[in-house]
């Protein structure tokens, strides 16, 4: 079982609650509906004003009272990433924290009976790893002309369980899909992409540089532990500095679904792009006539200005990309221009996609039927102590 801790100071009547971040809700809403002076958010530095702006919509966040007042609270920013907000004294602090999470290998090998998407939801009840596995073939199959009735398909997976529960995005290791005219390797490299088994790249879906930069004056952090100087600060995005009115323009197609000031970011637009990607453009000078919501924009459309809006030292685009909710670092996405690996890098990866050869053949001989993880309800616990922090159970963690 893998858990948090809320360590707090002994209160009997302690009581942790599960919600959802409402749509349209902000950090300050937050604040004030659990009576927590606005200046606790005034104060904080730019960089954790802009993580208060990454909370999404619809995601499960936990808070502890003690009555009516709010002792600690736990929301998430991404996958890897939480926002801690916690009293001290008579006021409150807050601080960017690790989620604390346990990674599991699970294997699935099925044969189709209806659809390939369709029956790996009914064997796993996960249409995320449904979706992904569907990304992985898309542009190599022709789904309704190939895929038939008795087709075998296997995949090597990763999930994130925490809390006792799925947690986050699947990202699938290697897979095969066997049909009647032939059977297709697809291994994920380190870069985050698709190939087949000879180092092609199979992604057909790419960004581009949204804009002419002259240096990158911030890369991307998930934040994690140094031994130390602790936990740094994750900063979700690239920040391209550049000349202010330096055209932005669309990294690909897409809808917008967000065009006007949110919080730290000044003024932003977001593009929701297929497959589950979302583009974000902020601290632009101006958001150009006609990118509005609900508009649809073409792949190096100019849609605004760099500035310097919002909670920012001068004149930058802070590029955020996010697939199905989690945080992409977007040098990794935007990089790749060619479609094949080669030298050292092909190497490495022609021995890496081998061994998974080997064990997706193994699974699919042997049709190694899916074990689905046993979910335990409310599985946290909660310690009372002296310190208003909160820690994560290692002894839980190795016992998975």
């Amino acid at each position: 079982m893998c858990c948090f801790v809320f360590v707090l100071s002994s209160l009997q009547a302690a009581e942790i609650k599960e919600s959802k971040w409402e749509n349209g809700q902000t950090l300050l809403t937050f604040f004030e509906k659990n009576s927590i002076p606005l200046n606790v958010y005034y104060d904080l530095e730019r960089e954790d004003k802009e993580l208060a702006d990454e909370i999404i919509s619809g995601n499960t966040f936990y808070t502890l009272y003690d009555g009516e007042t709010l002792l600690q609270a736990l929301i998430p920013i991404d996958e890897n990433s939480q926002l801690h907000i916690y009293k001290q004294g008579d006021s409150y602090g807050m601080r960017a924290i690790p989620i604390v999470y346990f990674q599991k290998e699970r294997t699935i090998a099925l044969s189709v009976e209806s659809s390939l998407y369709n029956d790996i939801v009914k064997y796993t009840g996960d249409t995320l790893l449904a979706s992904d596995f569907i990304q992985a073939y898309k542009g190599s199959i022709n789904f309704k002309r190939q895929i038939k009735k008795g087709d075998k398909l296997a995949i090597i997976y990763e999930r994130k369980y925490r809390l006792g529960k799925v947690f986050g995005s699947p990202l699938i290791k290697a897979s095969t899909l066997e049909t009647s005219d032939e059977q297709k390797y697809v291994v994920r490299y380190e870069d985050g992409h698709f190939y087949d088994l000879q180092g092609n790249n199979l992604n057909k879906y790419l960004f581009m540089i949204p804009l002419n930069y002259k240096r990158i004056s911030s890369s991307f952090s998930m934040g994690r532990k140094h031994p130390i100087l602790g936990y740094k600060r994750p900063h979700l995005g690239t920040d391209y500095a550049a000349p202010r009115h330096t055209p932005i323009k669309a990294a690909s197609q897409g809808k917008v679904i967000f065009a006007g000031t949110k919080g730290g970011y000044g003024k932003t637009v977001i593009i929701q792009h297929e497959n589950g990607y979302r583009t974000l453009y902020g601290h632009m000078h101006k958001i150009n006539k006609g990118i509005r919501t609900g508009v649809y924009v073409s792949q190096g459309k100019q849609i605004g200005t760099v500035g310097s809006t919002g909670l920012s030292t001068g004149p930058h685009l802070h590029f955020g990309l996010y697939r199905n909710g989690s945080a992409l670092n977007p040098q990794k996405h935007l990089r790749i221009a060619t479609t094949k690996l080669k030298g050292k890098e092909k190497e490495q990866f022609l021995f890496f996609a081998k061994d998974y050869k080997g064990k997706l053949d193994t699974i699919l001989a042997t049709y190694a039927e899916y074990e689905p993880l046993k979910v335990t309800q409310n599985s946290y616990i909660v310690y009372l102590t002296q310190n208003s922090e909160i820690q994560d159970d290692e002894t839980s963690k190795r016992n998975n």
